[in-house]
């Protein structure tokens, strides 16, 4: 008897605890953000996640005697990822970037976020930061970026965790929600019979998403370079071939005999082509003999640059970086005014109307302690050009990474996709101060971020091959024999591509598969019958029905 009762004891316990687990739902990530600055603050993301109970949605005012706030936190999990959200109010300035860190036990400092705050209203700051151990104890910390005494008031703080695990669900639920496309496929006869038994063959031809990687002169008279390249990449970038210092090194002596000549390759293969760039603002990359000029003199010279090189490439490229790393440099406007990035962008849009014109800066992406190329920096200096009379085409991150932050990369491309302009990650490599196996390591975490997110429309790695290398990061060495790298590369590439589907109508005579978006041929076969034809699963499709017959 006793036995019974203990039986029936523990099963009442199971099945009181039942429901807890079966309520449980690993979290989904919440793309969510916000660029302009409310008047109230939004709720918590994940209802304020671990740090529901800390923090309460009530607005917190910070009036500190120090220049930080901190948000104590303890056993944080280690293989974790933590996405973090707060909105922020500025008090007592017109406005300042706030920045997120934190401080684990061991002293380790990680960057989470930043947000331009202003007075009156509420700011969206929204990162992250990963732990590959635990930690005890740790500090997360607001602060203001001058150094000065913080005077904020803070609201809707949260703080998710994420297993790897969960991370890469999420990324693969949004490739699947956005990257691929269910197609059925009905086979009939001259009658409009269904045909069920039929054969069929299906196989990816070419892919939609562009994934691409700049190339250099190398790559002329190169049979094996350029074999290599055709095999895996449908885009493609000039690294420095249509800069200013190359197309015409000495003033009046312009050359365009060789980005003339990468041109006919990537004509010849079908593969599309960024324009890199127009102008650079960065002293270091302008010709030297421009460098010289001022007044008439250099707006002479930008003027018969600009008209020079749209008219001899007009419809040629599918992007124009107009006036690269405008965040970080202003040569020209320093000497021509402060329209002059304007004028460069109007003229870009008045002489090649059907190309998209883009910004391109680094660090916005790569991490948040550059104070000149934060995300709400990158997005003002947008809505700038855009008051200008500028019709902004896209969004240009270069992605020069050393340690990638994922969930500060998808919270950056969350605020910018908000502004629905197509997202190109357009240079991105990772620092040659690594070895070969991490930098595979980090490049794999930031194509993967890059290709889940539903905003990012285009990857360009910066791995073009010179004779003595590559800028940072190379995928193959002389011969073209795979390096770490190039194994990731190739592994996502086929990860990313329909394989050849076999399959059978069944007995409606439908046949149907969840194929990434591109170019597909068929070969359907039933008895002594054969029908080979091509389709294409594109993007906005639900289920695409595609109709063949025998």
């Amino acid at each position: 008897m006793k036995c019974q009762y203990l039986f029936l004891l523990i099963i009442g316990l199971f099945l009181s605890i039942l429901p807890s687990f079966a309520s449980y739902e690993e979290p989904i990530y919440d793309h969510s953000a916000y660029t302009e600055c409310k008047s109230v603050p939004e709720e918590a993301l994940y209802n304020g996640g671990i740090m529901k109970d800390y923090w309460t949605n009530e607005n917190q005012v910070i009036r500190s005697e120090t220049n930080s706030y901190n948000f104590v936190l303890n056993n944080l999990s280690g293989d974790t990822i933590y996405s973090f959200s707060s909105w922020v109010r500025i008090l007592d300035a017109d406005s300042v970037v706030i920045k997120a860190s934190l401080k684990t036990a061991n002293g380790t400092v990680k960057c989470v976020g930043n947000v331009i705050a202003r007075p009156g209203c509420w700011s969206f700051l929204k990162g992250g930061f990963v732990l590959d151990f635990p930690s005890s104890y740790a500090l997360l910390y607001l602060q203001r970026s001058d150094g000065e005494k913080l005077n904020i008031s803070i609201s809707s703080v949260s703080l998710q965790p994420f297993t790897y695990q969960q991370w890469k669900k999420n990324q693969q639920n949004t490739i699947d929600k956005g990257r691929k496309c269910t197609a059925i496929i009905h086979i009939s006869d001259v009658q409009g019979e269904r045909v069920p038994g039929a054969s069929i063959i299906v196989e990816q031809v070419s892919r939609d998403f562009p994934f691409g990687s700049a190339i250099t002169k190398t790559i002329l008279g190169n049979p094996a370079y350029q074999t290599w390249f055709k095999e895996r990449f449908n885009a493609a970038v000039f690294e420095d071939e249509l800069k200013w210092y190359s197309t015409e090194p000495q003033q009046g002596e312009v050359n365009y005999t060789i980005p003339d000549q990468m041109l006919e390759f990537v004509r010849k293969n079908q593969i599309i082509t960024r324009g890199h760039n127009i102008f650079w603002e960065d002293p270091r990359y302008i010709p030297s003999w421009v460098r010289n000029l001022t007044g008439p003199d250099l707006k002479s010279a930008v003027n018969s640059r600009i008209q020079s090189l749209m008219n001899k490439y007009k419809n040629e490229f599918i992007h124009w970086d107009v006036d690269n790393e405008m965040l970080h440099y202003d040569f020209y406007e320093q000497r021509l005014g402060t329209n002059t990035s304007l004028e460069f962008f109007q003229t870009a849009q008045q002489l090649d109307p059907l190309a998209k014109l883009f910004m391109n800066d680094y660090n916005v992406v790569e991490t948040c302690y550059d104070m000149n190329s934060t995300v709400d920096a990158y997005i003002s200096k947008l809505r700038d050009l855009k008051q200008g009379g500028i019709i902004m085409d896209g969004i240009g991150l270069e992605g020069h990474f050393t340690v990638p932050n994922p969930p500060l990369i998808r919270a950056v491309l969350d605020k910018l996709a908000t502004l629905k302009l197509p997202i190109w990650l357009t240079e991105v490599d990772i620092s040659k101060n690594l070895d070969k196996e991490t930098q595979a390591k980090y490049l794999e975490m930031v194509l993967r971020e890059g290709f889940s997110h539903p905003g990012v429309n285009g990857i360009m790695l910066w791995t073009g091959l010179h004779s003595n290398g590559c800028y940072q990061m190379c995928l193959t060495d002389n011969n073209f024999h795979n390096l770490p790298a190039g194994d990731i590369v190739d592994n996502l590439l086929k990860e990313w591509q329909t394989g050849v589907v076999h399959g059978e109508t069944d007995e409606h005579g439908s046949f149907s598969f969840s194929g990434f978006l591109g170019e597909y041929k068929i070969n359907v076969k039933f008895g002594n019958r054969t029908v080979n034809s091509t389709f294409s699963l594109y993007r906005g499709d639900d289920t695409r029905h595609i109709n063949i017959q025998l």
